[in-house]
Parts: C-alpha cells; structure tokens; sequence
C-alpha cells in the first residue's frame, strides 16, 4: 500500500501564502518553494507517470485529496483500516508449553 496527498496548486498557494503572512509559519517558507512552485505541472505528470507505473494490484497506490488536513487525515485512516483488516491477522494460538507457564504464573499469584 502506498498513499499520494495530492494538493491542488491552488491550496498550496494558500499555504505558501500562510507562510508569508503568519510569523509563526515564516520558519517553514523558503525560496526555493517559489523556484519549485514554477514545476508543479512537470511535477504533477511525474507523479501521475510513477503512480501509473507502480501501482500493482498487491501494492496499489490510494491518491488522497489533501487540501482539506482532517478530510485526508480521515480518508488515510480509513484506508488503513482496510488494508489491516483486509489482512485478516489473528492472534497467535498458546501452544502447550505457554499455557504450562500462563497456569504456573496462575498460581503463583493465587488465582488458580
């Protein structure tokens, strides 16, 4: 399993705007996110080309919309959820020797 959190163009520039207008975000902008910035489309059809390439049906790719944090935050949980339960994991079976040791502790502590 593999996520992408897609941001639109227009949400980061309202994050890259945040930065510049919020002194306690000032320390996350840098330049090169504008140098960056000028990429977004070139980045975007990568993206696209690697996720198109490695997602196979035993390690998909789930591409998450992330403008909004806690609708991606939910959707993210939401798919790991899934994939643990799709897993279909089970607890591991006391063989006779664990159950041995779980009775002596047993009584040991008086609870037998």
């Amino acid at each position: 399993m593999k996520l992408f959190l897609h941001l639109s163009k227009e949400e980061q520039t309202s994050r890259l705007a945040a930065r510049l207008d919020d002194p306690e975000k000032y320390w996350k902008f840098s330049s090169a996110d504008l140098a960056e910035r000028a990429y977004f489309d070139d980045y975007t059809r990568a993206y696209e080309a690697a996720i198109s390439a490695t997602s196979t049906k035993w390690a998909p790719w789930y591409v998450v919309p992330a403008d909004h944090k806690y609708e991606s935050r939910a959707i993210v949980g939401g798919i790991l959820a899934h994939c643990i339960e799709a897993l279909h994991l089970e607890l591991p079976k006391a063989n006779a020797e664990r159950l041995d040791v779980l009775a002596k502790a047993r009584h040991e502590l008086g609870i037998d």
